[in-house]
């Protein structure tokens, strides 16, 4: 009996839905047909980056093992895909060990995600990009606390006690959030004055969520304010380097820590595979996730240019957008092999949740014309359940 051989490259929110809805669709209409299911990723674990900032406060765990996701019908590959051979249908992987190895493919899925922006080293400051980063934030703030807490000289005190997190996105907010909850607490153990810690966000705009209106912006401020963190708009963070954060303005400020959060860009390794890419280095995809000259190969989530074709609006790089392009992928593909019209992609509707710290947390939804915003515990648990079934956390 031929196998059919379904690969998907990258184990990101976007890649380990993507083979949930490929098994779900293809086996309901490949009975008579075996399946191979392959599952590329350079980690042998999920890694849940949205929720990168925790392992900066505190001890959580943010990686499932890809075995416990998926403990059966998928094989497992932990290497990195170096090259796709578009008319020969294979791939060529490097595991750990640096040894090559081929993997032919009837069907590809691309979704190998994005990577957060990083600056130079000389720069300072600690980026928030992987989970290493986020242990050394810990670290480094907790160090300077300790530090702080033996100090004679105020002013260095207060310096040590100050964090700046350079970046106001979703992430720069949900960062800073957890960390003037999380400082003040240990502050407070070690017999600090919690009035001394400061965490201020710099933001390069004149407000905060560009995604939404301004009436949320404004209520999305005032509860970061209550919070203990103080929004600083129209500023631009240069460097962090020898305790001093220098402003595009030319302005010094005393730190004691920089954590840069500033956004994503498509994973850079997608012009090395052979894909067509946009000028800005998403793939090149079509309305129905399909990669353009490239038969056989598809792609979602934050490495992909997903367009709705009905309103010419791009989605997000969130998860929440990455889960239901997975759920119509499948159909897309299982529509495809038995030569029916495939589904088209169409946009998700406007919403947000933002953690603002434990048990805390904003939510807007723009429907019917209206702007509806719950905050609070409510919030925080839609925001929960929104990593939860981004990473099939039941």
């Amino acid at each position: 009996m031929e196998t059919l051989t379904c690969v998907v490259i990258g184990a990101g929110y976007a890649g380990i839905h993507a083979m949930k809805e490929l098994r779900k669709n293809l086996i309901n209409i490949k009975r008579s047909q075996s399946i191979r299911f392959v599952l590329i990723d350079k980690n042998s674990y999920h890694l849940r980056k949205v929720i990168l900032f925790k392992p900066a406060v505190t001890d959580e765990n943010i990686c499932i093992p890809l075995a416990q996701m998926f403990p059966e019908g998928v094989e497992l590959v932990e290497a990195t895909v170096t090259e796709i051979k578009k008319a020969e249908k294979q791939l060529l992987l490097r595991n750990a060990n640096g040894e090559e190895q081929q993997l032919s493919y009837d069907v590809l899925v691309v979704a190998i995600g994005s990577i957060i922006r990083q600056l130079d080293e000389e720069k300072g400051g600690f980026p928030l990009a992987t989970l290493e980063h986020a242990v050394n934030i810990r670290t480094a703030w907790r160090a300077n606390l300790q530090r702080a807490a033996i100090e004679a000289n105020p002013a260095e005190r207060e310096r040590l006690m100050t964090i700046a997190v350079a970046g106001a996105g979703i992430s720069g907010i949900e960062t800073a959030a957890e960390l003037a909850h999380y400082v003040r607490a240990d502050v407070e153990q070690l017999g600090l004055n919690p009035h001394q810690v400061h965490i201020r966000l710099f933001n390069a705009h004149e407000r905060l969520f560009l995604n939404g209106p301004g009436k949320v912006a404004s209520k999305l401020e005032q509860l970061l304010t209550n919070n203990g963190v103080a929004v600083v708009h129209g500023s631009r963070v240069l460097s962090a380097a020898g305790g001093r954060l220098l402003l595009a303005s030319g302005e010094e400020l005393p730190v004691g820590l920089c954590v840069w959060t500033l956004g994503l860009m498509p994973n850079p390794v997608l012009r090395q595979l052979g894909l067509p890419t946009t000028e800005d280095g998403f793939v090149n995809i079509d309305a129905s996730y399909r990669v353009k000259a490239a038969s056989g190969i598809y792609s979602i989530g934050d490495c992909a240019k997903v367009i709705d074709p009905d309103t010419g609006r791009s989605d997000g790089m969130t998860c929440k957008e990455a889960i239901p392009q997975a759920v119509r992928l499948g159909k897309v593909i299982a529509a495809d092999l038995e030569g029916r019209t495939a589904p088209r992609h169409t946009g998700y509707m406007d919403s947000f949740s933002i953690g603002l710290g434990p048990e805390k947390g904003l939510t807007w939804v723009h429907k019917w014309g209206m702007d509806i915003m719950i905050t609070g515990k409510m919030a925080y648990r839609i925001k929960q359940f929104t990593w939860n079934i981004a990473s099939s956390i039941k």
